[in-house]
């Protein structure tokens, strides 16, 4: 018994690896996005595709899901996981300038869909609780796959933002809602949403209050230990307590991902807790989007195809065509509505939590059910294919470049300095004298704790993973400059940057000029040996203080380092150097 239990874990394991491993990357192959891939994987080997079969064929036991359900609870953490990156990406701040948004523009879609939802049903003969119910349910889109195809950092991006916000927290309400219609509902239904509410208030207060103080601390004794496991695990500490925090009071776990989210974006810790939830995130979301899969039964959308069609359709287009004609009437550009009303016209992740709900309420038949969670797992297949159409549609109605209210330009965060030493600080002063923004990234939690103090715009990471220095917007940085006194770590990183980012200015610290030789072979667009610049300085120096004036002294060092970059470029030898060694030895 305890081997088949085995058997059957592993087994389910070598599918969802297999599916991340083979299956995604021939996807990304032909420029095919892996939300597809992995929906469609899902569906394979799912109960409705080859696990039918395997009674016939016992071997297919390996290569199928044996128990669907069981997967539940990490699809689960994939949308938690993904509410919390989201957190990580905004703060405070920003999530304040946008109240408008989320309160005015998200309300306003929810209710006007799931209104429009419900009349339409009632006229279709299902009764008017059941209508609503599913009217709350379809109006939902699915952030687990809306923000990573629209971002946040774009009009698009921001506007979908708002409105899956608050979504997100309208699901708590409109669980209690279905469960006050329900036909043996009594008077509690209202009491417990009240007590919900006041006590998820009280809650989130002590979550932001005890976070603020307590998480910079947590994080710095983290970082201290300079292991990635450690990090990892006081990562998912936090994301996991927040969750269980809220969930236990009433409220979506998501809720608490979200808020933890929000308090770490506050630190300087922020960057590397992104880079190092990356890859889990990515995995558990699709293990979501494997059980999303799992539910589609073709046969009966066979034998159901022209209303499901015509559901999957009807709901697509009222939902891309009320969210469009509100974006405008917000003032937003035609291409901005068009594009984020057509993704927005996607089921969500959500709704199938919410007809669930409905079903347990008996508010609608469980047959009605079944047919509506066809429909949401069509509409969330297709979803990458809705964003596709949304982009085309956006540039057909409106060419020009998108300039709405909800824009934000992409600048990035300013020249990114790496290692945040003595070297690293003079840079960091130089540049915001002349007005440049900057970014430093250390591996050390202590000095940037003392650069915030001071400060300093530093942060806390390891920027030999390339994934972290992604968060910092490397892709649009105007440069890089590596100030480590590290000289194998510096090469390293110049050819993994260069690699990465073929045109990224890289200036990089050496230490001499062999150093600096090695790390122009490695990729540096400037290399800037010690010795030499210290030897430069000393002449200058000297020079002045012997009468001669500022200006040819300059020309003449600038002369000199050009002189001396070339030949490092070249592999070449330095002339003054034996000469000095000559000179030593004669006069020892």
């Amino acid at each position: 018994m305890h081997g088949d239990l085995n058997s059957s874990v592993l087994s389910d394991a070598l599918v969802i690896l297999g599916a991340a491993g083979i299956v995604i990357p021939l996807f990304a192959r032909f420029r095919i996005t892996p939300i597809i891939g992995f929906i469609l994987v899902g569906l394979l080997v799912g109960p409705y595709g080859l696990g039918r079969m395997v009674l016939d064929y016992p071997m297919l036991v390996h290569v199928t899901i044996s128990d669907p359900e069981a997967l539940g609870p990490f699809a689960e953490f994939g949308i938690i996981l993904l509410l919390f990156t989201i957190g990580l990406e905004l703060s405070f701040n920003r999530l304040w300038a946008m109240r408008k948004l989320v309160f005015g523009l998200g309300a306003l879609e929810l209710v006007f869909i799931s209104m429009l939802i419900t009349a339409a049903l009632c006229m279709l003969g299902q009764y008017w609780t059941g209508a609503l119910g599913l009217g709350l349910a379809l109006a939902l889109s699915s952030t687990a796959l809306v923000l990573p195809m629209s971002g946040t950092n774009n009009p698009v991006g921001r506007a979908a933002l708002s409105m899956l916000l608050f979504e997100d927290i309208a699901i708590v309400p409109i669980i209690f809602l279905l469960g006050a219609l329900a036909p043996f509902a009594d008077s509690g239904g209202m009491e417990g949403l009240m007590d919900t509410l006041w006590m998820g208030i009280v809650v989130l207060g002590a979550m932001m209050v005890i976070g603020r103080f307590a998480l910079p601390h947590l994080f710095a004794q983290a970082a201290r230990t300079k292991s990635p496991e450690v990090f990892l695990a006081a990562s998912l500490l936090v994301v996991i307590g927040a969750s269980l925090v809220t969930a236990a009071v009433g409220l979506s776990p998501i809720v608490g991902a979200l808020i933890a989210g929000l308090l770490i974006a506050e630190t300087e810790y922020h960057t590397e807790v992104e880079g190092i939830m990356e890859p889990f995130k990515g995995l558990a979301l699709g293990v979501f989007l494997l059980t999303v899969g799992m539910g589609i039964d073709l046969a009966m959308i066979w034998n159901n195809l022209a209303p499901i069609a015509i559901a999957v359709v009807s709901v697509l287009t009222l939902k891309a065509v009320v969210t469009g004609v509100l974006l405008r009437l917000m003032g937003a550009r035609r291409g901005t509505a068009t594009e984020t009303g057509i993704l927005m016209s996607s089921p969500s992740e959500t709704t199938l939590i919410v007809l669930t709900a409905a079903t347990q309420a008996m508010l609608i038949q469980p047959g009605t059910a079944q047919f509506w969670q066809i429909v949401t797992a069509i509409g969330l297949t297709i979803t990458p294919l809705l964003a596709l159409l949304g982009r085309l549609m956006a540039k057909r109605v409106e060419p020009a470049p998108d300039l709405s209210s909800f824009s934000e330009t992409r600048d990035g965060q300013g020249v990114i300095i790496i290692g945040f030493g003595r070297v690293g600080r003079l840079v960091a002063d130089m540049l915001t004298k002349h007005d440049k923004p900057y970014v430093a990234i250390d591996f050390d939690s202590d000095t940037v704790g003392q650069a915030k103090r001071q400060g300093y715009n530093a942060v806390f990471g390891n920027a030999a993973r390339v994934d972290v220095l992604s968060k910092l917007e490397i892709d649009v940085a105007p440069a890089v400059i590596l100030t480590m006194d590290e000289p194998v770590l510096a090469q390293q990183l110049t050819r993994k940057l260069r690699s990465n980012y073929p045109e990224l200015p890289i200036i990089a610290r050496a230490r001499d000029g062999t150093h600096a030789s090695e790390l122009y072979r490695n990729g540096a667009t400037h290399a800037v040996p010690e010795t030499l610049e210290a030897s430069l300085q000393l002449s200058e120096a000297v020079l002045v203080d012997l009468g001669v004036a500022v200006g040819p002294v300059i020309a003449s060092i600038h002369e000199k380092r050009d002189e001396f970059r070339k030949s490092i470029k070249e592999g070449g030898e330095l002339d003054y150097i034996p000469k000095l060694r000559t000179s030593s030895a004669e006069n020892a």
